[in-house]
């Protein structure tokens, strides 16, 4: 498996990226591919980006070498969702049944983690998002029934959406990993307005339910030194702590949002103002 590494990037030089450099160290453009697994491993909070989609055989998550650690998730926690048909995960010969928009907690120690798909012709699309962890916790299955569900925004701004928090601190026994799902209305297409930064933990967003044709320019970088980002479906940015993190779309969509960090409040987040950006 090829080994993807993103390192930091220092603000004042992602000011004079150009588009292929702000691509190449923030984009994540191939996470599913059938039959494989792909990971990329970022310096940011160290987290682990990745996508399985098992077809007709079982996936492993497998020792990766970036980690140096014997086996996966041996000092790393795991979160995962399925955006596709109905899966089933497998941890330590315990199955958790995956259906689409479920989500799986998966605690460090955890040694075997296997990856299926029920019905090879509408395989599970397993997004996955992993960070270290020095505690365990238990194992546990958050459906998308189960999720707290927040309503957020309004037609007159287009950002009617609706955040369903799946991994948190009060639902799960995370160490670091925070996750959820936003699922914008027909005829949103903003999200995150007015934008935020987090100070103290970074970010990763994983678009999907966009049309071959449908883009989201995803906003970045400082709130005074903005940048954007051409993102097509089922491709990830990565957001650093000093970035703004925001977007809008040429439709509806769907993003699944993860942190890792020293600070697992959901509400921790340092407000960028409309006047401020530039």
């Amino acid at each position: 498996m090829p080994i993807d590494i993103r390192q930091a990037a220092h603000p004042r030089d992602v000011r004079h990226y150009d588009t292929a450099a702000l691509r190449r160290d923030f984009l994540i453009e191939s996470l599913f591919s059938s039959g494989s697994i792909h990971l990329t491993y970022s310096h940011y909070e160290r987290m682990i980006v990745g996508g399985v989609v098992p077809v007709m055989a079982d996936i492993a998550l497998p020792a990766y070498r970036p980690t140096g650690t014997p086996f996966f998730l041996a000092r790393r926690e795991l979160g995962v969702f399925n955006i596709g048909g109905p899966g089933r995960v497998t941890v330590d010969g315990t199955a958790y049944d995956m259906g689409r928009l479920d989500a799986l907690y998966v605690g460090v120690g955890s040694h075997d983690v296997h990856f299926s798909s029920k019905e090879p012709s509408k395989p599970a699309r397993f997004y996955l998002l992993s960070t270290p962890a020095h505690r365990p916790a238990k194992n546990q299955r958050i459906t998308h029934a189960d999720a707290r569900k927040l309503q957020m925004g309004a037609a007159e701004t287009a950002n009617t959406r609706t955040i369903c928090q799946y991994l948190m601190p009060d639902m799960c026994g995370t160490n670091q990993l925070v996750m959820g799902l936003t699922m914008l209305a027909p005829g949103a297409v903003w999200n995150t307005m007015p934008a935020h930064t987090h100070d103290r933990r970074s970010e990763a967003y994983l678009y999907f339910d966009l049309a071959p044709t449908a883009r989201v320019l995803h906003l970045m970088g400082e709130p005074a030194e903005t940048r954007h980002l051409v993102v097509a479906n089922e491709q990830a940015v990565l957001s650093p702590n000093w970035s703004i993190h925001s977007g809008c779309g040429t439709s509806h969509y769907s993003f699944i949002w993860g942190m890792g960090g020293d600070n697992v409040e959901y509400t921790d987040m340092d407000p960028a103002p409309m006047e401020m950006l530039r």
